[in-house]
């Protein structure tokens, strides 16, 4: 297996306009992205929706590719730049790193690499952690993934994704949203429309369910921060020094 990582960033986000490049310890938050991706030892190339990223990956000697900032997602802006990067397919899985988790220990990409490459029903390979609060299980912003994970085991295929509250004595598991597909599942995935799960929940890894793709997820330990709003930045801030 011969696994690329790419990193989607664009200047819209709703919540933190122009968070990409955010001042976390004197770095942008897309360059602290891609360094800690970098640590991963895997080849990494950032996904941009605008030209402002790019000129900032490229300035510490990055790679970065500009797509469409029309894209509707994530999904298909890697997708568009794994096309203009490896138009011949040398590359047969694609990690999709968060470029505002800039913390993210490098050793989750290559979790979802081992995942694929140890699987070989896996199509989309994800990660999980156990909820950090009980109040996540009834917060409709933490994604709970419902696994088929027998007691013990570090990896299981994933039945459902929700926002709902799940209840019983069993582990709920905060979704964390990285994934590592397989090439041919990332190009059908992003030739599929949304599905109604997928529109309902608002979660697009739900269309790749219904589309019978598997889902596996393995467990890591602790959930990486994720900058969502300037509170998470703040917190950002003081975790760089």
């Amino acid at each position: 297996m011969n696994p690329l990582i790419l990193i989607p960033a664009r200047m819209a986000a709703t919540r933190l306009p122009n968070k990409p490049l955010a001042d976390i310890g004197g770095k942008p938050m897309i360059v602290r992205a891609y360094e800690q991706a970098a640590l991963s030892g895997l080849p990494v190339a950032v996904a941009a929706g605008d030209r402002e990223i790019v000129d900032v990956i490229e300035a510490i000697g990055g790679v970065a590719v500009l797509t469409d900032p029309d894209l509707p997602s994530g999904s298909d802006r890697i997708r568009a730049a794994l096309e203009a990067i490896d138009p011949d397919g040398a590359h047969d899985a694609v990690i999709n790193l968060q470029g505002d988790m800039p913390f993210a220990d490098p050793g989750l990409a290559t979790a979802c690499a081992a995942l694929l490459h140890g699987e070989p029903s896996c199509d989309i390979a994800t990660l999980v952690a156990r909820e950090a609060d009980v109040s996540d299980r009834s917060n409709p912003d933490v994604v709970k993934a419902v696994l088929a994970l027998p007691e013990g085991e570090r990896q299981g295929r994933a039945l459902y994704f929700t926002r709902s509250t799940l209840y019983g004595d069993a582990p709920v598991w905060r979704h964390i949203g990285l994934y590592g597909y397989r090439r041919e599942a990332l190009l059908k995935f992003c030739a599929a429309p949304p599905s109604p799960l997928e529109r309902r929940e608002k979660l697009e890894q739900l269309r790749a369910l219904e589309m019978g793709l598997q889902i596996w997820a393995a467990v890591i330990d602790e959930a990486p921060l994720s900058v969502d709003n300037p509170v998470d930045l703040e917190a950002a801030r003081a975790l760089a020094g």
